[in-house]
């Protein structure tokens, strides 16, 4: 059995070779049970914050067959231990017999992936001629969502906001240093102050925190943007308002998971500002045609993309870094 560091891991993932193999895996469908989701109650002692054990497997069928499982634990309060938040490993299987074929640094696999799903909801949602981006968030997966942004769309404008304005302005100089040898091209990097102002300056818009309280709001968009919200992943969190998911055209990964887990989609379900209609598709019927995503390249309509992540995304990104050479 091979075993894949976080490193070689993120050594034998392409960016763009993900996204369509993603989107070959949303095409042809996989078998997904619903994730199994557990809450560990103050892991640290009475007053700290609940804990996640996460369980995701998914199967594919035909030649070959492919079984795997990802581990993940979130625990919120590491960061002021110095550790990450996440944690998490992916054992591949082959889908014929058991065997077991590799272990891989799941934390690794999951920015991998969860970055170039919403590189493929890019594809699809955001106007090709985007070429500013926000970055709400600078976490560990902040980096790998600007960077496949910036892959998938003309960006040469990226800005960084942070509750913590000294983080913003290090992951800025971080990716001014690391962007243009990504891209091929030069790029400017500036963290933002001012919320919303930045947000009224972008075309796209990406969020990845754990923030329990709204961060973008409706009245702030501006016609044209493209919202892709990753943090969010229990019915309890939230990083855009009612007002937002009611003005957008809103998009999900997965249904059964946005359904289910995703705040930025239930709250608004459960206080009646929108209704499961008004979800016009997930990445199945994106990636089958069987639903549009912008209508236009000059679309003035603003598109939200929400994802909570799931199990075929782990396998797909499993299946790549085991067969790159």
């Amino acid at each position: 059995m091979r075993i894949l560091s976080a490193a070689e891991v993120d050594a034998n993932l392409d960016d763009l070779a993900l996204i369509d193999h993603l989107e070959a895996r949303f095409r042809n469908g996989c078998e997904m049970p619903p994730r199994h989701h557990h809450t560990v109650a103050e892991p640290a002692g009475p007053g700290s914050a609940d804990a996640t054990l996460l369980l995701m497997p998914a199967w594919t069928r035909g030649t070959p067959s492919r079984l795997g499982i990802k581990v993940v634990t979130v625990f919120p309060d590491n960061g002021k231990r110095g550790l990450p938040a996440i944690h998490g490993q992916y054992l591949l299987l082959d889908g014929t017999t058991g065997r077991p074929l590799a272990l891989l640094d799941g934390t690794m696999l999951t920015k991998r992936r969860t970055a170039c799903a919403s590189g493929l909801a890019s594809r699809y949602l955001s106007r090709p001629d985007s070429h500013r981006l926000l970055m709400i968030g600078t976490g560990a997966l902040a980096p790998h969502l600007v960077r496949v942004h910036a892959k998938v769309r003309p960006i040469d404008e990226v800005m960084i906001w942070g509750r913590r304005l000294e983080r913003a302005q290090d992951l800025a100089v971080e990716l001014a240093d690391s962007l243009p040898g990504a891209l091929g091209r030069s790029i400017s990097v500036r963290a933002m102050p001012d919320r919303q102002q930045a947000i009224a300056r972008a075309d796209m818009i990406s969020c990845a925190t754990l923030s329990k309280e709204p961060l973008v709001e409706g009245a702030w968009l501006r016609d044209g943007q493209h919202l892709d919200l990753v943090g969010a992943y229990t019915p309890q969190m939230r990083e855009c308002d009612d007002a937002a998911a009611k003005r957008a055209r809103v998009f999900v990964d997965t249904r059964a998971g946005a359904l289910r887990e995703a705040g930025d989609v239930v709250q608004p379900l459960a206080n009646g500002t929108i209704s499961e209609a008004d979800i016009v598709a997930d990445l199945f019927e994106l990636a089958r045609r069987q639903r549009s995503g912008r209508l236009a390249d000059d679309d003035r309509t603003v598109t939200l993309f929400k994802s909570v992540g799931a199990a075929l995304e782990d396998l797909a990104a499993a299946e790549l870094a085991v067969t790159a050479r």
